[in-house]
């Protein structure tokens, strides 16, 4: 059996209260915090940086933190988020001048590495690289909003992703970013998806009739998953 692990997207949670509905998502169920890091430069829209990361370490939170960098260039940032608390530290190709280097010093760093793919980016830019990659993310939405709609011709890149990590022989993660939910989330493990980035899809569904509000909706997606021929 795949171990699935849901990882919410806080950039869709009340930030008036962040550490409060991070300690829900997680007591309800959920398996990582993923962290969105956008810088207004490299997509077109400005969240947080490595002062939240450790304000929720400082706050409690021993769950994977996955720290998704939208920013260029990155490497200047790479060692704050990794003072910061992050366990990986996933970027973009195209915001790295030298894609090598960059996973070596997230290594450097002590912290665990991550590519993402954008819709229009080929896995081939993976392909040199893989010893040094503990996570390939495949974005399903272009990068910059939360919100967006699931993009279908992802399953396939889903499934060539599959396939190349499986010839490689490393052990590597594949995680899937924007609009996952509870319809399509059984689709996108088939086609070979591990780890599920969900955000307006759990933070979204809150109810406060479940004891940590979220319960309901993650139990949900798990349902989906147990059926998932995989």
């Amino acid at each position: 059996m795949a171990e699935f692990k849901i990882a919410p997207s806080i950039l869709s949670a009340d930030f008036a209260r962040l550490g409060e509905e991070v300690d829900n998502v997680l007591a309800s169920g959920a398996d990582i915090v993923h962290f969105d890091v956008m810088d207004n430069h490299y997509v077109p829209n400005l969240t947080i940086g490595p002062l939240v990361c450790d304000a929720l370490r400082k706050h409690g939170v021993t769950h994977e933190i996955d720290v998704h960098l939208m920013v260029k260039p990155v490497d200047r940032i790479i060692p704050d988020f990794a003072q910061a608390g992050a366990t990986f530290i996933t970027f973009h190709p195209e915001a790295s001048e030298h894609i090598d280097r960059s996973l070596q010093l997230v290594k450097a760093e002590g912290c665990k590495t991550g590519l993402v793919f954008n819709p229009a980016t080929p896995l081939s830019l993976a392909e040199h690289v893989l010893d040094k990659v503990d996570r390939i993310l495949l974005m399903s939405v272009n990068p910059g909003f939360g919100g967006q709609k699931f993009i279908p011709h992802t399953l396939e890149k889903l499934r060539q992703a599959r396939k190349m990590i499986d010839e490689s022989g490393y052990d590597i993660d594949l995680e899937i970013d924007g609009g996952v939910n509870v319809n399509n989330i059984r689709e996108i493990a088939e086609a070979g998806a591990r780890t599920f980035v969900a955000g307006s899809a759990v933070f979204g569904a809150a109810k406060d009739s479940d004891p940590n509000r979220y319960e309901t909706v993650i139990a949900a997606l798990r349902e989906e998953l147990s059926k998932a021929n995989v």
